[in-house]
């Protein structure tokens, strides 16, 4: 039996350093690290090492410094663009995970990485061994031959010698006679001016070689003969830089070059460094070893007796500090049952207590009722410190079961969100990958996924008690990574401790209280759209010439533009014209089915999202509806809220704001709203510091009319409507770093005009544009903004090379700090009203908290002393240059109190 030939994979690092630079988007991880080319390479390597098994294998890249062929011309290159920065921080990166893979890395001063590839592959051939060449530079196929194959890696394609022929039109030994003909201008291999691939063929193909065409050079007519004969000279230099070395001393042979073991230790460090967090999860996984410095033994128990209980309570009373989990059969808060309890108080050390598993065949678990009275004092003594991760919801939970969670002092899914709320998702699983190199057991390995997955109570306890414990447990160990480093940066620590986690138990509350909302009207209101959106409809066929489905974006193209003829504004990825709702918009102004199809459009999403799903949204139990509002989502700290998202509702249409007429208040109550008055246009008056804003605000002025006035050089009582609309248009426009082209669109004005609003803008208020100056070169230096009371966002991109992503960070960071600032007050507003009503013997509650404003439902012989002492707790909320103004309304809805 004929011995199967052994193989050498020489993979050309160099060539493929540029290709994956550009052919990957700009990535960068959180911190602003470009990692696009080193996930390219290293996606690259993975997949040849999946598909292949080579015998010996190499990457090789280009060594620094300069090679023989600049001492042949000193020319050699000099077209090149230097390296892009963003490239060239990769560099390194890319050696380590070459080098961590187990993969041999070759470099070899005075030479290219070709000579390497070149003289490796001679040797091979001398050995008997097939080589492949995974490049795709064109010089290698000079050295393909019967032992000897160019492969593609990035498109999959190979070449031998009949391939090469094929490509170029020659055999691979007539390639340097073909590149001396054409020269390189990508390495400024000088060739024959007027050259091309096509002649420099034809000429091989009747002359032979490269020497015999020289040989006839007199005899070859026309301006590309004359060329030749005007270049004989240079032809010896171009063939030599062209040819490919294979005679350089190495230090390694063929057979040195296997694949050892991956360091996976160095992997997942690489990997949480450049934040490849699928490959991080996958070398987690496949790693037997303790995954990193931060990682313990685990010791985990499930208690199911009376004696292994008292012995964990005693060490949870023992402990300064201990981490603290529920788990659950809902994410409901409003629905959820306990399942079982989870603590640990040390690092490893945690316990699963199973209280209602209730699969068939469950182990005999403790009474819940029972367990649940033995810790409530524990659970509800301030002094005994706590952390969780997402507290607030075991908080509502408990609070279910007549627990009110007293001591809660960390919560790790905030102390992530404080110290950097762009590094990453700030769920337990992200976190424990990011922090402590730890792939958690997921939900979903042990209750399964879809339709067949299980509730946490229907999982078999010998399934459930690691998961559980492991919660705890990494809480802990995350807590104690975590928290040093805010402990470090006092204003962060202060935030977190003074604003976030005092804020914790009052968003519990709120959302525990919730909010009544007349179903009956919203489904009177969903009746009158469905006959609007009728009538919409028969307009739009009237329009097109026919009938169509509106929500096609296949049969909306035919109609537009193929039928109707209307401009094409935008494409598709795929070449398409687009039908998305900015190309509607430009398109509307002067026709009218697209005016049509966006009315159709918005009011379909507005029943659909609200009138049709809020009623869908009410608790059983309590007749209300209960939000669930997010500390750790919007980057600049603002809250968020879903299920449902009470933060966008379209109050802007009409049908939006009549939404707000089926929030009410209970019988013998109002709604009370109290809401900033332009908060952020204030705390641009105050970061600013600009004399004519801050006279405009102190004055108690209309700050767009006076805007008005300044840029359009009238008097304050002279400004028109549609002045003071432009005005206000520029005064938002600018804090969310609108550029010219986009007031201009927004006016519907050209662009040269939108500019020199914002210019007279900013010579009239100079102290906005030194601020915009001043936060983009500090946000470049430093690679963060702040908030006025120490809240960073951080912001990845504001040095990235491309500049479109650039540009988007430095809006970002102008924006965000009057954005996280106002986010701050409203929560600093939230802790005092609260405050305020647990001392004041009134009957009212905050019921939701939307964007700059405060809701609270107050019985109607409370609701002025409440209005008045909100206005000045929220005034008082926050010391700036300027005062900060609440509007406050009454009303027995909603719409009616806003």
């Amino acid at each position: 039996m004929a011995k199967e030939q052994k193989t050498l994979l020489l993979v050309d690092g160099s060539s493929y350093l540029y290709r994956a630079f550009h052919a990957m988007p700009s990535l960068t991880n959180s911190k602003g690290m470009p990692t696009g080319a080193a996930y390219g390479i290293c996606n690259m390597l993975r997949r040849i090492l999946a598909q292949r098994t080579p015998d010996y294998m190499a990457v090789v890249f280009d060594a620094k410094g300069k090679t023989f062929r600049d001492d042949m011309f000193a020319e050699y290159k000099a077209t090149r663009a230097p390296m892009p920065d963003d490239l060239r921080a990769q560099i390194e990166p890319i050696h380590q995970l070459v080098d961590a893979m187990g993969i041999p890395r070759l470099m070899v001063p005075g030479v290219e990485a070709d000579d390497v590839i070149g003289t490796l592959a001679c040797e091979a051939t001398a050995l008997g061994v097939h080589t492949i060449m995974s490049t795709s530079d064109k010089d290698m196929a000079q050295l393909v031959d019967e032992h000897v194959i160019m492969a593609n890696t990035m498109d999959g394609s190979s070449l031998d010698i009949a391939g090469v022929e094929g490509k170029f039109g020659v055999p691979p030994n007539r390639i340097v006679d073909y590149l001396a003909l054409i020269g390189d201008t990508s390495d400024n291999v000088p060739g024959v001016p007027k050259v091309g691939p096509k002649t420099a063929v034809k000429w091989l193909a009747e002359y032979g070689t490269l020497d015999a065409v020289i040989a006839h050079a007199d005899e070859i007519k026309g301006k590309v003969g004359e060329s030749l004969r005007e270049h004989l000279a240079q032809i010896p230099l171009s063939r030599d830089l062209v040819t490919i070395r294979c005679n350089v001393p190495l230090d390694v042979t063929v057979d040195s070059l296997v694949v050892g073991v991956a360091d996976s230790s160095r992997l997942r460090e690489l990997f949480a460094l450049l934040e490849f967090k699928t490959w991080l999860s996958e070398v987690l996984a496949d790693d037997d070893v303790a995954p990193s410095a931060a990682s313990v033994e685990a010791h985990y128990e499930t208690v199911f007796d009376e004696a292994a209980l008292e012995r964990w309570l005693q060490r949870l009373d023992d402990v300064a500090l201990f981490a603290f989990d529920t788990q659950t059969t809902s994410l409901n808060y409003m629905r959820a049952e306990i399942v079982g309890v989870s603590f640990a108080v040390a690092a490893g050390e945690a316990a699963y207590v199973p209280l209602a598993h209730s699969y068939a065949g469950a182990l005999t678990q403790l009474d819940r009722d029972a367990v649940l009275a033995r810790l409530k004092p524990l659970l509800e003594d301030p002094r005994r410190a706590k952390v969780g991760q997402n507290l607030k919801y075991d908080m509502s939970v408990l609070a279910r079961y007549g627990i009110t969670l007293a001591g809660a002092r960390f919560d790790t899914m905030l102390e992530s969100y404080v110290l950097d709320s762009t590094a990453t998702r700030h769920d337990m699983d992200s976190l424990a990958l990011k922090y402590l190199s730890h792939k958690t057991i997921h939900f979903e390995d042990v209750a399964g996924k879809g339709k067949k997955q299980l509730r946490f109570d229907e999982v078999p306890i010998e399934q459930a008690g690691p998961y559980a414990a492991e919660d705890a447990d990494i809480t802990l160990r995350l807590h104690q990574v975590l928290w040093p480093k805010i402990r470090k940066q006092e204003r962060l620590h202060e935030l977190f401790r003074d604003l976030e986690m005092p804020l914790v138990p009052v968003l519990s509350k709120i959302e525990r209280t919730g909010v009544k909302v007349d179903a009956r009207l919203l489904a009177q209101q969903s009746a009158e759209i469905f006959d609007r959106l009728a009538e919409l409809q028969q307009q739009a066929y009237e329009e097109a010439g026919q009938p169509f489905n509106l929500g096609s974006p296949k049969q909306l193209q035919a109609i537009l533009f193929d039928k109707l003829q209307l401009p094409v504004i935008s494409k598709t990825k795929t070449g398409q014209p687009s039908t998305d709702e900015s190309v509607l918009h430009e398109l509307a102004h002067d026709h009218a089915l697209p005016h049509l199809l966006l009315e159709h459009r918005a009011l379909s999403k507005l029943r659909s999202t609200y009138l049709d799903a809020l009623p869908l949204c009410i608790d059983a139990d309590s007749g209300r509806v209960h939000t669930s509002y997010h500390q750790a989502v919007a980057s600049t700290g603002r809250l968020s809220s879903s299920d449902p998202n009470l933060q966008n509702i379209p109050v802007r249409r009409a049908e939006g704001r009549r939404v707000r007429q089926a929030f009410i208040a209970e019988h013998g109550c109002c709604l009370l709203s109290a809401d900033y008055s332009q908060i952020e246009l204030r705390i641009m008056a105050h970061l600013s510091a600009d004399a004519g804003l801050l006279a405009a605000f102190r004055a108690g002025e209309d700050v767009h009319r006076a805007t008005a006035a300044e840029v359009f050089g009238v008097s304050v009582d002279e400004v028109s409507a549609d002045q003071r609309r432009n005005a206000k248009a520029i005064n938002f426009g600018l804090i969310y770093g609108m550029s010219a082209f986009g007031l201009g669109r927004q006016l519907g004005i050209g662009r040269s005009e939108a500019q020199r609003y914002v210019e007279r803008y900013f010579e009239r208020y100079p102290g906005v544009k030194e601020y915009m100056d001043r936060t983009r070169v500090q946000a470049h230096e430093t690679g963060f903004v702040e908030t006025v009371f120490g809240r960073r966002l951080y912001l990845p991109e504001i040095n990235a090379s491309n500049g479109q992503r650039r540009q988007a960070a430095e809006r970002t960071a102008i924006n965000a700090p009057m954005q996280g600032t106002a986010a701050d007050i409203i929560k600093r507003a939230m802790l005092a009203v609260n405050d305020w009503l647990q001392e004041a013997d009134l009957d009212a509650k905050v019921i939701m908290q939307v964007h700059d404003e405060l809701v609270l439902e107050v019985t109607a012989e409370d609701v002025e002393e409440v209005r008045v002492e909100v206005a000045r707790i929220m005034s008082a909320a926050a010391k700036l240059d300027v005062a900060l103004v609440v509007d406050t309304g009454v009303g027995a809805n909603w719409d009616e109190a806003h």
